[in-house]
């Protein structure tokens, strides 16, 4: 484009208030052995196309927003790696939290402090690890929120239309009587319920998964905040003078610590009146888990996938197998499994029962193999 935007990018009348703030913060515990404490799954092209998801999601942001407004919140230990992905992004737009506190203090911190620039912002919250199939139509799905979050007192999301009752995923029921071109009121939030009420939810056919992508003015959010969570924004509306200069971190590192670890899901999503949302058909995957990646990629005729090779599979079915440095994976007689040899540490684990690979970690580090995580 002769403006010298990236292409998909079309500004609008008030696009300079239109912001995109990604996530970068988390461990990826679900996607270990792939994804590790010093290097999760963010940082990772797990698809092997020769970018790392956050490299992903910030080329994908540039379609919604120029370059110089999109930011990034991470942890402290991140922050290097942040930088080698994203070269070319400002040292002042990435935000680092001292400790993780989960996504509500991140996103009343990231809020507070980009108000103090941008108070009549619209902000699109987006995960750094995800993958969208079809960027035209999120591009749509994402400027259709912005807009109605500019013009409305609105929390909105994207919806997906579940296809498992998995009970790894938020859920959102919405009003599908009411719309209001096509985006939808809510009326209820539900955290990762268990098995029975996943299936429950899906056989309804009122239920979304959350994708957790949100999209709301800066002002509506932190009101939400000061309504529903009002010990977290109390203690980091604190650093409101402190904010884009050199006593942010020392602030940080002594109030930060202090927030509620919750999720903003739980913090103000369950318990807001506003929550908007648009089921969404852009072909989406959260790769928070290997089954999330198996529903992703292409079967072979037994229904197994094979991540790089070498891999040889001799009776297997339903079986995702992946590989790294060229080590040969032989497995005969498998069913819905999933095997895993990154580097020190194999995993040969049941498809059906991979929502325990997080609990596996913590008996892990009881046991004291810290190192392997």
């Amino acid at each position: 484009m002769s403006n010298g935007q990236p292409k998909g990018y079309q500004p609008t009348a008030n696009s300079e208030q239109h912001l995109v703030l990604i996530m970068a913060g988390g461990a990826g515990t679900r996607f270990w052995p792939a994804s590790r404490e010093v290097k999760p799954k963010q940082f990772l092209d797990i698809l092997g196309t020769g970018k790392s998801l956050l490299r992903q999601t910030y080329e994908r942001s540039k379609k919604l927003v120029s370059a110089d407004l999109i930011f990034i919140v991470t942890n402290v230990a991140y922050a290097e790696r942040v930088k080698a992905e994203l070269p070319e992004l400002k040292a002042d737009h990435i935000f680092c939290e001292p400790s993780r506190n989960n996504t509500a203090p991140s996103i009343a911190y990231a809020s507070l402090k980009l108000q103090t620039k941008y108070p009549d912002a619209v902000c699109f919250v987006a995960p750094s690890d995800h993958i969208i199939q079809d960027e035209d139509m999120f591009v749509r799905d994402a400027q259709k929120a912005m807009h109605y979050a500019g013009t409305h007192d609105a929390l909105v999301t994207l919806g997906i239309s579940p296809t498992r009752p998995d009970t790894g995923y938020g859920y959102v029921q919405y009003e599908s009587a009411r719309t209001d071109d096509g985006i939808y009121p809510v009326v209820r939030f539900t955290e990762k319920p268990d098995i029975n009420t996943a299936k429950k939810f899906l056989a309804s056919g009122e239920y979304l998964w959350n994708s957790g992508m949100f999209i709301w003015s800066l002002k509506s959010v932190l009101q939400a905040f000061d309504k529903y969570a009002g010990s977290i924004i109390d203690i980091l509306r604190k650093g409101n003078n402190v904010y884009f200069t050199e006593a942010e971190a020392q602030f940080l590192q002594a109030h930060y610590p202090a927030t509620e670890k919750i999720s903003i899901d739980f913090a103000i999503l369950e318990r807001a009146t506003n929550v908007h949302v648009i089921p969404a058909g852009f072909g989406w995957s959260d790769l928070g888990t290997w089954l999330s990646l198996y529903d992703h990629l292409p079967a072979d005729e037994k229904g197994n996938i094979r991540i790089h090779d070498p891999v040889m599979l001799d009776n297997c079915e339903g079986t995702l197998v992946h590989t790294t440095d060229g080590k040969l994976v032989v497995a005969s007689g498998l069913h819905d499994f999933v095997i895993v040899c990154e580097n020190d540490v194999v995993l040969i684990f049941p498809k059906d029962r991979e929502q325990e690979i997080k609990a596996l970690r913590e008996e892990l580090k009881k046991s004291g193999h810290e190192k392997f995580l």
